[in-house]
């Protein structure tokens, strides 16, 4: 009797120790409170590429097509440079000539007064000098006076055509400045004229 007690002793020693390490091992649930949302996970931004460099190849080329065209314009403005210098000795050089003791225009003169006038409209930032000469026949002071209406003449016509009179200026050399020191009929005629200087 005795010894069956001892047998359901133990039996029952060994179940409960049994139950309380299954009970131990168990999984605990965790629970998750209603309303909390995950927290949204985190993606990295993403990274600028690095320029790749040009290849030297594309920057040869480039370099010299700035350098062309660097030398293209360069040539362009030598061209109009030369193509000025050109103009304004064509219009220096083109005098106006006038009748002995006479300052009236002859039409060939109104003719080349005309170009001139187109010339400074199109150069606005050019002024000029009419100057007023005679030949060496008469007194120093009524050649003077005479260049002098000379000049004129070709001033007032300029600004009928729309030179601006703040743009002309006009001096007489009477007989001082002979464009051809001979003295006959042939150098006389040279001699009456007005001579044209441009100036900024």
């Amino acid at each position: 009797m005795m010894k069956r007690m001892m047998i359901v002793l133990v039996a029952v020693s060994f179940a409960c120790a049994s139950l309380l390490m299954v009970t131990s091992c168990a999984k605990k649930q965790v629970k998750v409170e209603e309303g909390a949302k995950p927290a949204p996970a985190v993606t990295p931004a993403p990274t600028a590429k690095p320029e790749k460099a040009a290849p030297p190849k594309v920057e040869k080329r480039e370099a010299a097509k700035k350098l062309e065209e660097e030398r293209q314009a360069r040539l362009r403005e030598l061209e109009r440079a030369q193509k000025l210098r050109a103009e304004i000795r064509a219009f220096e050089s083109t005098n106006i000539y006038f009748d002995f003791d006479k300052s009236e225009l002859k039409p060939e003169a109104q003719a080349v007064l005309e170009k001139k006038a187109a010339w400074l409209r199109a150069h606005p930032e050019y002024k000029v000098r009419i100057e007023g000469n005679c030949d060496e026949r008469g007194t120093n002071e009524y050649n003077l006076a005479l260049g002098e209406r000379r000049a004129n003449a070709a001033f007032k016509y300029l600004n009928a055509l729309g030179i601006s009179a703040d743009r002309m200026t006009t001096i007489s050399y009477g007989e001082e400045r002979p464009a051809d020191p001979r003295h006959n009929e042939e150098a006389w005629a040279k001699n009456r004229r007005d001579e044209f200087k441009l100036y900024k």
